[in-house]
């Protein structure tokens, strides 16, 4: 499916060695009371459960859990917050669902730390691309896991490519292997200029690493289609499909199931 490179990624998570060649869906798992998509979050271990099983019988291969929301404005909860909202949910959702790949979206090194060394957690989805925590590129390289480095701020293309080349070689010196990047639809920038990261998607395929898209219900759809994050299901599809046919690797998604039915039509034209 993915044109833009001969032999297809794969990423070692927790000893098991997986391929890229077929895009993935992480589902979102929010154990907040702050993110802007109200549904997305859940607040029982029942309700924390249900969603974690929903994900992977809908074809998620990735549970991505959030604690500490990043909706603009929003000042973040403390870190003791962050964790005790982990430490709680994290251990629900691994006796739902014992075999799925987890990720843990936190900002903070100390959080991933736990999370990955007490929790089993795969893979840390750092939004701030470690601009926010010092001490994150020195944490993720020691432990081994794959790292989702996330570009934050405006579109200038020429200095957003450096910022991003700088970093995953500064990755690779401290000895990480599986960088994914994520160009940040919606971190700093504005609708004009996510939709020209989505026109020239493919040229990030020259970072050489594999492309994760989180656009799913965010504000460059509904504030372009003047609607609500609720109704915002069939514009995050639009864009899913167009970052499949450009390369993506990893679709970042509340609504598994129409993620994984995007992926298989893409693949079916791609294939015929």
């Amino acid at each position: 499916m993915n044109t833009y490179r001969s032999e297809p990624y794969a990423l070692n998570l927790g000893g098991r060695l997986i391929p890229l060649d077929r895009p993935l869906v992480m589902g979102i798992l929010n154990v907040t009371a702050e993110s802007f998509y109200e549904a997305s979050q859940v607040h029982t271990a029942e309700a924390i459960a249900r969603r974690a099983r929903a994900i992977v019988s809908e074809g998620g291969a990735i549970i991505d859990i959030g604690a500490c929301s990043t909706k603009p404005g929003l000042a973040p909860v403390s870190e003791e917050e962050e964790l005790r909202r982990l430490e709680w949910a994290l251990p629900i959702i691994r006796a739902s669902v014992p075999d799925a790949i987890l990720s843990v979206d936190t900002f903070r090194a100390s959080v991933a730390e736990r999370c990955v060394k007490e929790h089993g957690v795969h893979i840390v989805n750092d939004i701030s691309g470690g601009k926010m925590d010092e001490h994150m590129y020195d944490t993720v390289a020691r432990l081994g896991v794959p790292y989702i480095l996330t570009h934050h701020g405006s579109v200038v293309w020429q200095e957003m490519m450096y910022d991003l080349a700088e970093r995953i070689n500064r990755l690779h010196l401290m000895g990480m292997n599986d960088i994914i990047v994520d160009p940040g639809f919606g971190f700093g920038k504005t609708i004009e200029e996510n939709y020209r990261l989505m026109a020239h998607l493919e040229e990030l395929h020259l970072l050489e690493c594999p492309l994760l898209v989180g656009v799913s219900r965010k504000s460059m759809i509904y504030n372009l289609l003047d609607c609500t994050p609720d109704e915002a299901l069939n514009g995050t599809t639009a864009l899913h499909t167009v970052a499949l046919t450009k390369g993506a690797h990893i679709l970042r998604v509340h609504d598994v199931k129409t993620a994984v039915e995007a992926i298989t039509i893409v693949k079916k034209i791609h294939n015929s």
